[in-house]
């Protein structure tokens, strides 16, 4: 606990804090014994010897910011989770989607082990087979599993083909983008090509007469009726969440989802609508997954993590500011029922410990850094050699939840961003906070 050192405006917050990141810890579970051995997914017993084998792998969930988080504050451990996907590889043929105590379950959707490999790559965490972890998300990507043969082949996902078609789509279109990003990096320019083109596979379901992400059939026709309100667990166009929730998810692209939407005005307009629409959800089976309800936006589930930080893409960052304030105050406490869904294997709190120190990361495999509202007065994080980089809010109250400035080691900075590189440098992030926002 004291790699993040967190000075508080009250005991709550500091209550909170430590308690987002003892929960942010107690997944992946340590699976290899004293010897090195541990069931693999073929049910054999296999041994590691250069590595801690872990199980327990939430990826829909924890790719978001759990992992994010272990990259700034547990290097040696993300080798180790890795080369621990890459053992399951051997063994099962594919990466693991959400793997539990040696078996793969299948639980979830998307291949999420991608972007936690191309995350660790591309932030210089690299103590692995990157020839072999390369391979194998090519390969996981490739296989006809929960609908990516009939993607590849419709380059979407027909809704009377396969189920949650909607999101697998996205989130497949995001997983391909961070093979490309992979391939690039590796100087594989016809792979980096060819992802990048299956990664625009989003925007086939925008319909620009409803302004939503909308299932279509093998012909290229919508489904009909539409209600963006519309919830069937588990057995209807989308993953725990409806049309209002999923429509954000392009991390990779929001450039040119602001395109799609009609521009920079006509995004902000809608974005402004998803937390001020009506909370109600419709439907015989409404997925109770769907919770923690700001208009439309459900941080209760992972769908909705990174939609808060949109607003710093298109100039509004006062915004984010607000949205991220609100649900730092409103939706965790220090109670029995004190987070909004599922902990999901650290995801949410790791949601909470990241915003609480000033920041986000919309899209892992893109090593950047979205400001948001500060919780804390200062924080820490102590890295390795003796550095450390420290987020200082000058000026911070619960009132005062707007950024008037932005200083990077003494640098200022004229945009809510920062990279990964310039936490592992170390320094100081000030930010001086108001009562009114800057725009």
């Amino acid at each position: 606990l004291q790699k993040i050192k967190a000075e508080g405006r009250n005991e709550a917050d500091l209550e909170n804090f430590y308690t987002a990141l003892y929960h942010a810890y107690t997944a992946p579970y340590l699976f290899s014994d004293v010897n090195g051995n541990y069931k693999g997914p073929d049910k054999e017993i296999h041994s590691v010897h250069k590595h801690n084998q872990y199980s327990v792998f939430s990826l829909w969930d924890t790719y978001r910011a759990a992992h994010p988080l272990f990259t700034i504050t547990q290097k040696k451990r993300v080798s180790d989770m890795i080369n621990s996907m890459l053992k399951h590889y051997d063994a099962y043929g594919l990466l693991p989607v959400w793997e539990l105590a040696g078996n793969e379950t299948f639980c979830m959707i998307g291949n999420h082990a991608i972007p936690v490999i191309t995350e660790a790559y591309l932030k210089g965490i690299r103590n692995f087979d990157v020839e072999k972890a390369y391979e194998a998300m090519k390969k996981t990507s490739l296989s006809d599993r929960a609908g990516m043969g009939v993607y590849r082949k419709y380059h979407y996902i027909p809704y009377e083909l396969e189920n949650e078609s909607v999101s697998k789509t996205l989130e497949y279109a995001y997983d391909d983008w961070c093979i490309s990003v992979l391939a690039g990096a590796l100087d594989d320019e016809a792979n980096r090509d060819k992802y990048a083109a299956f990664a625009e596979g989003y925007k086939v379901y925008f319909d620009p007469s409803t302004r939503f992400m909308r299932g279509l059939d093998s012909e290229g026709n919508w489904r009909t009726p539409f209600n963006p309100r519309a919830s069937n667990h588990r057995n209807d166009d989308y993953c725990e969440g409806t049309a209002w929730q999923w429509t954000w998810f392009v991390p990779h692209d929001v450039d040119g989802l602001v395109e799609l939407m009609g521009g920079r005005d006509a995004f902000i307009g809608k974005l402004d609508s998803l937390f001020t629409a009506d909370s109600k959800l419709e439907g015989e089976s409404t997925s109770v997954d769907i919770s923690g309800l700001i208009g439309q936006y459900a941080h209760g589930n992972e769908p909705s993590h990174h939609i808060a930080h949109l607003y710093n893409y298109v100039g509004q960052p006062w915004r984010t500011q607000e949205i991220v304030d609100e649900v730092l105050h409103t939706l965790y406490f220090n109670n029995p029922d004190g987070l909004s869904g599922n902990e999901d294997c650290g995801q949410m709190s790791a949601w909470y410990i990241l915003n609480a120190m000033g920041f986000y990361q919309v899209c892992p495999g893109k090593p950047v850094y979205s400001i948001g509202r500060p919780l804390f007065n200062e924080a820490t994080v102590h890295l390795k050699d003796g550095k450390s980089f420290k987020v200082i809010a000058h000026n911070n109250s619960r009132d005062n939840k707007y950024v008037r400035s932005i200083v990077l080691n003494g640098n200022k900075l004229e945009t809510p961003f920062f990279t990964h590189q310039d936490i592992v440098d170390g320094g100081t992030l000030e930010l001086t906070m108001g009562s009114e926002p800057l725009k």
